[in-house]
């Protein structure tokens, strides 16, 4: 059990999440050393997942000072809630000089949560880019775009509609010197060719939006990309790879143009069901055509990432 490696009175703890886990409402006090504090039921069972994923590595009281992953920290529950703590338990450092966070040679302006899913937890991990092509879709700050090149994709295209998240991105891509390697494209991706309306330029508002065609507004100034025009305009090579994070395009695209779909060698694609009140159930019924998906991460009730490598 993880408990057994991070606290001295493992067994108790476990004893009493699991009652709190029951209804029954008890005190959480972990002891590590001379280091004794309380813990919520939240934070604890954080704490053992991300011990579990490997994340945290070791916890240990010096001086009376907690630290995590040598990281001093002034409470447990900073690992939740501060999320600067936690970029430093898990090895990102800022640099004053450059204006950025870095980590194995890998540079970002700022950290987001998706950098956290990607990096840390690696949700694309069970795709072999290594010398192939990626269409990202959803490339947001070129987080995604930016690990595959890390893992040896011969060439990266990079679409992404919301203009600051782009606008970031080509600033990311500079930083790690990846010009050469990523093709950014401001634009979303659609079953047919159109414009876009973003109105909210908030970075973080497009990580949960799904920004929906319009024929007809003379305001909407961002294009939407088909994949036929992305496989026209571009060489991606034999056996190219989708990624797919568009907070609900996915259903649009497998559905409506899956003609296109069927050149890629490998699919990732996180679906979104709020996004389209549509079970993936449906979007996978049309896949099993030609791929074999499978489930690799449950996000909730209605997301969740999608990993399909087609048959023949």
């Amino acid at each position: 059990m993880a408990t057994h490696h991070l606290f001295d009175n493992w067994f108790s703890l476990l004893v009493r999440y699991a009652l709190i886990r029951l209804g029954i409402n008890v005190k959480l006090r972990a002891r590590i050393g001379d280091c004794s504090f309380d813990v919520s039921s939240e934070v604890f069972g954080c704490f053992l997942s991300r011990f579990s994923r490997g994340l945290i590595k070791v916890v240990k009281c010096v001086d009376d000072k907690l630290l995590v992953n040598d990281v001093e920290i002034s409470n447990i529950s900073d690992i939740i809630y501060k999320i600067e703590t936690w970029r430093k338990i898990v090895g990102w450092r800022y640099d004053k000089k450059i204006d950025c966070w870095f980590r194995n040679n890998i540079k970002f302006k700022r950290i987001y949560e998706p950098i956290d899913e990607i990096f840390d937890d690696e949700v694309y991990k069970d795709v072999d880019v290594r010398n192939r092509f990626v269409v990202d879709v959803g490339a947001f700050v070129g987080d995604s775009a930016i690990y595959f090149a890390s893992r040896s994709a011969k060439k990266v295209i990079a679409v992404e509609p919301q203009p600051m998240a782009y606008k970031e991105m080509l600033e990311n891509i500079k930083l790690n010197d990846l010009e050469n390697m990523i093709i950014p494209i401001n634009a979303g991706l659609a079953s047919k060719h159109s414009k876009l309306c973003i109105q909210d330029l908030d970075i973080k508002s497009t990580i949960a939006t799904y920004y929906k065609p319009s024929d007809h507004d003379v305001h909407c100034s961002i294009p939407q990309k088909t994949l036929s025009e992305l496989i026209n305009e571009y060489d991606i090579g034999n056996e190219p790879i989708l990624k797919m994070d568009c907070e609900g395009c996915e259903y649009d695209v497998i559905l409506n143009d899956f003609s296109y779909v069927r050149v890629f060698k490998e699919l990732i694609f996180e679906y979104h069901e709020y996004a389209t009140k549509m079970p993936v159930k449906r979007l996978l019924e049309v896949l099993a055509k030609d791929y074999k998906c499978k489930l690799i991460r449950k996000k909730g009730i209605d997301m969740g990432i999608v990993h399909c490598v087609r048959k023949w």
